[in-house]
């Protein structure tokens, strides 16, 4: 068994070299506005090669999530999680959810990405936010 590792191409380049420096950068289309992921020369909207590297928010809603017991790679002894989270932005990441977790679904439940040193990289995980008394 070995390490997860990052798969990155040329596109990838400015998204991880963002995250090193503890946020999320994301191609936004200049012609259109669509904000890609994953990275890629061409917006899947419009088909503009023009796009302006833009940090997001951070924050998003979980949209799935799976607990898993069955150990993959040496750096994530089960159980752990993996989660997606659509961006306030739009974009659909998967990540971590690290701290607390939701008691029943989570789904629905806001995140806030934070980062992490993780195996000699930095590494973006999701942490949950505190929703106000009476809000759902």
């Amino acid at each position: 068994m070995a390490n997860s590792k990052i798969v990155m191409g040329i596109d990838d380049i400015p998204m991880w070299a963002s995250i090193d420096r503890h946020r999320l950068e994301l191609q936004t289309c200049d012609d259109c506005g669509a904000i890609r992921y994953p990275p890629a020369p061409v917006c899947p909207k419009c088909l503009s090669e023009k796009a302006t590297w833009t940090a997001v928010s951070g924050e998003g809603t979980i949209i799935s999530w799976v607990v898993f017991h069955r150990k993959y790679f040496d750096d994530h002894p089960p159980p752990y999680n993996s989660t997606a989270v659509e961006l306030d932005e739009g974009p659909i990441i998967v990540t971590q959810l690290q701290g607390d977790e939701p008691e029943g679904s989570w789904i629905g439940k806001r995140v806030r990405l934070g980062y992490a040193e993780h195996a000699g990289r930095t590494q973006h995980f999701a942490r949950l936010i505190a929703t106000p008394a009476g809000q759902a």
